[in-house]
């Protein structure tokens, strides 16, 4: 009788060893912080959804006011909107230079793309302020009001990466190319470039298609 216990504790601890893994496993250092911001990304898509979402349902609502051919100057449009694609090619060869361990190189390439961004935000504060001094306010209709909502979240993004940068390019300076700071510009990396298709869909669905209307 004192067999049969001591087999059914050997057959549990089998049963435990083949359906339940036990050893510790060892986990990439930062591989958290990168699965965390894609969840960021994703609910920043959700957001910038809703807003496409809300401007095709509103866009057309003009009030009798002025539209887009009325308000749109599609060269300067298009001008700023170089300004950050090419703020997103040169980002592009700071992490080519950060692959390679060059600091210096890494840093000049993220002040270019920090000057192509503030470029950017230049010509978009220039666009806002020209508006309001021809009354197209955001008050003014509801065209307005979803135009300057998806457009100034945008370039409230852009004023966000733009200050992160600069904390990097301070970070990077005095710690050099570490692999926290190496994992803080692949980050960064992800939000520009995702703040660049944002703004091809506003280019293209707010301006372009606008301006067929």
């Amino acid at each position: 009788m004192s067999i049969a216990p001591a087999a059914a504790a050997v057959t549990d601890a089998d049963l435990t060893a083949r359906y339940y893994d036990l050893d510790e496993h060892d986990h990439p250092e930062g591989g958290s912080t990168m699965l965390g911001f894609w969840i960021y990304l994703m609910s920043d898509l959700l957001i910038f959804a809703m807003l496409f979402a809300t401007f095709g349902v509103l866009g057309a609502n003009y009030a009798a006011g002025p539209g887009p051919r009325d308000l749109f100057d599609l060269p300067l449009v298009a001008l700023n909107t170089s300004m950050l694609l090419f703020s997103s090619i040169t980002y592009g060869f700071a992490m080519l230079a950060m692959q390679k361990g060059v600091v210096r190189q890494t840093q000049l390439w993220l002040v270019i793309t920090g000057l192509f961004g503030a470029a950017f935000l230049g010509i978009e504060l220039y666009e806002f302020a020209h508006l309001i001094h021809e009354g197209a306010t955001p008050q003014r209709s509801a065209f307005l009001s979803a135009f300057f909502t998806l457009v100034g979240t945008h370039g409230l993004h852009v004023t966000f990466g733009l200050i992160w940068l600069v904390v990097l390019l301070v970070q990077v300076e005095q710690r050099g190319l570490i692999p926290a700071n190496r994992r803080r510009l692949m980050c960064l990396s992800l939000f520009w470039h995702f703040l660049d298709v944002v703004w091809i869909g506003v280019f293209t669905f707010v301006y372009l298609m606008g301006m067929l209307r």
